[in-house]
């Protein structure tokens, strides 16, 4: 092998050193490091030049428990020994239980050994007449193989062949190679490490473009069975209406309360769609339409609150309107008003047993204004405020809680989601289970430009 361009003979011993030590930890690219590692000492030291002919890297793989050849100096002599050998370069593994081995002994002793009988280093899995065969094509005088161990932890080893006997290797050139042992051990190690960090960054970056993918197939499977759900739902509604509101058919109050609750069920099937079709454009970075107008709030109010009478009236609930000033005024969607004000009021009715729920409007500043909703109702625990406003969280504590309740978690979430798309906040209090509870939300008088993608932060 010709002397490197690069070669560092001219420098002391400890200066080649140095820049041979820099030369193999500059990379932390595994293949590049392992080569290094086997090529750097003939080409920076001029190691070839005093009989240094063949350096190999042998590492240990902890799962198929055996040493394996992973670097071949790049050397005439090198490609001799391959050139007669039964096995592969990269076939050539050694069980670490094959103890007669050198160089798994001095993987696992820890030490240093040498031999002039290549069979100590290849059998197995090659034959000792192969091994020979081998050392005898590449004119090979004898081998040392030093471990290479980081804090007490074996990696493998590192084999130097030589031309010339073992009696001529002189001590500064041992004391080198196990300084060159220590650092390759060091290069290696970081070599693997960047390496597998590098593996699992691709790693996760694939399942991560596939959960995307299959989230985006989910979001397009919702939407589309969401949309097919509605149509039929509407003729179930309107259906279901015709039959209650036509003159002509006398209904019995047994056949009055099935159309009364299939009409619940099916506006609260409807509402859920329209929740999931908006938290489903949400969230895939699709604006809600929102019509922002100057719209006068309580008479707005007073006509959903009209609306839910009935429903008030069948718990015996009273249904108040605290206070309201015809001036108060927001600037909001009107639709979304409605909707975030049916979703409080209903729940507020749904968990309220006996006494009222009322609503008051409240001018909190010169630019914003307040709707409450307050009920006497169930309450809500300390440990269950902190639930409110997100996807699909209950409350209810028991099975049997959930099942009479009805719904699905969405109602707050949207809520929250609406409010914010129009530039507001939302929040709520309980003083405790069976003490009611209150919920607010405010919202700018005048406008405000709002960035819906910053509801999903």
């Amino acid at each position: 092998m010709p002397n490197d361009s690069d070669s560092l003979s001219e420098l002391s011993p400890q200066q080649a050193f140095w820049e041979l030590e820099k030369t193999i930890l500059n990379s932390l690219e595994y293949n590049e490091v392992i080569q290094n590692v086997v090529d750097s000492i003939l080409t920076k030291l001029n190691y070839f030049e005093i009989g240094y002919k063949v350096v190999v890297l042998v590492l240990y793989d902890e799962k198929d428990k055996v040493l394996k050849r992973i670097a071949l100096s790049q050397t005439k002599e090198a490609q001799k020994t391959k050139e007669v050998s039964a096995v592969k370069f990269e076939d050539i593994h050694t069980p670490i239980t094959a103890t007669q081995n050198l160089c798994v002994r001095a993987m696992l002793d820890g030490k240093i050994y040498s031999t002039s009988y290549f069979p100590d280093i290849l059998t197995p899995p090659l034959t000792p007449e192969n091994a020979l065969e081998s050392q005898k094509n590449a004119g090979i005088k004898a081998s040392m193989i030093y471990p290479l161990m980081v804090n007490n932890n074996p990696l493998g080893v590192l084999l130097f062949s030589i031309t010339k006997e073992l009696s001529e290797v002189s001590n500064d050139e041992k004391s080198l190679l196990q300084h060159f042992t220590d650092i390759v051990a060091l290069a290696v190690k970081n070599a693997q490490l960047y390496s597998n960090i590098q593996k699992q960054k691709l790693e996760l970056v694939e399942t991560n473009q596939n959960l995307i993918k299959l989230n985006r197939i989910k979001d397009d499977f919702i939407s589309v069975a969401t949309h097919e759900l509605k149509t039929p739902m509407s003729i179930i509604k309107n259906n279901l209406w015709m039959l209650q509101n036509n003159k002509e058919i006398i209904l019995d109050d047994k056949q009055k309360v099935y159309i009364d609750r299939s009409l619940e069920a099916t506006e609260r099937m409807m509402r859920l769609v329209s929740n999931i079709l908006n938290i489903s454009a949400i969230e895939n970075g699709k604006n809600i339409e929102i019509k922002k107008i100057n719209i006068e709030l309580c008479p707005l109010i007073q006509t959903i609150l009209d609306e839910f009478k009935d429903m008030a009236s069948k718990k015996n609930l009273a249904l108040k309107f605290n206070s309201c000033e015809t001036h108060i005024s927001t600037y909001a969607d009107p639709e979304k008003i409605r909707e975030i004000v049916t979703n409080l009021l209903s729940n507020a009715i749904k968990y309220t047993e006996k006494g009222e729920v009322s609503i008051d409007i409240k001018d909190v500043s010169d630019d914003e204004v307040k709707v409450i909703i307050s009920d006497t109702g169930r309450g809500i625990s300390k440990e269950n405020m902190a639930k409110l406003f997100h996807k699909f969280e209950r409350i209810e504590s028991s099975l049997q809680g959930v099942a009479e309740a009805g719904g699905t978690g969405l109602g707050l979430y949207i809520v929250k989601l609406l409010v914010e798309a129009m530039g507001g906040q939302v929040g709520a209090e309980s003083k405790g289970l069976d003490q009611g509870s209150v919920f607010w939300f405010i919202l700018p008088i005048k406008e405000k430009n709002i960035k819906v993608a910053s509801i999903l932060n």
